[in-house]
């Protein structure tokens, strides 16, 4: 099919763009919360993919080869979009702010599985996620998000494999203070000094 397109057929172009656009959108979801946004990244995935077909020497998987482009076109979205401000205690719902005080009792054992156990944690890793730098996020998307290996990310950014294990590791030091630092914001001045 990737020969055909790459020698013009737009029938196999759009074979190929109704096959993996579900995973592409998926991916790109996990870097952009508007829908739009989402759009205009697959759209642009899409038209790189099909101006750079020339590239696309049928090495690895096709699947393998848009995953590339995704990471690199909603990394290169995210630097070239203005700084988010800081996520703030006032940015919560009742229902986040609810979560984050129960959660106070055991955060350090919970951190790590609360994501996986209730919406709203979900919601608020996106959050604080999507106030992290680029390079941050686009590794713990890919690590923690996507389940890639450290070789497989590596392959998609562009990076050598102990510059993954270390962004990896700092990114997700800087995401846990993130949390502590709010979930010091929601305590009250009492039981702030216990």
């Amino acid at each position: 099919m990737a020969q055909l397109a790459r020698a013009g057929d737009e029938a196999a172009f759009a074979e190929i763009v109704r096959r993996y656009s579900p995973r592409v959108f998926r991916f790109a979801s996990k870097f952009f919360r508007q829908r739009s946004v989402v759009e205009e990244a697959a759209q642009e995935v899409f038209m790189k993919a099909f101006t750079q077909l020339g590239s696309y020497e049928g090495r690895g998987s096709m699947e393998g080869w848009l995953t590339r482009i995704t990471t690199n076109t909603c990394l290169n979205m995210l630097r070239s979009a203005k700084r988010r401000p800081e996520l703030a205690s006032a940015d919560l719902s009742e229902d986040e702010s609810t979560w984050l005080e129960n959660q106070l009792s055991d955060v350090a054992a919970e951190r790590h599985r609360a994501g996986e156990r209730s919406l709203v944690a979900a919601d608020l890793a996106d959050r604080v996620l999507g106030n992290m730098s680029p390079d941050d996020r686009v590794v713990l998307t890919l690590i923690d998000g996507e389940d890639a290996s450290v070789k497989e990310v590596a392959e998609f950014t562009g990076w050598s494999e102990s510059k993954v294990k270390v962004q990896a590791f700092r990114a997700r030091r800087r995401m846990r203070a993130a949390v502590e630092k709010l979930l010091g914001k929601q305590l009250p001045p009492a039981a702030a000094s216990s």
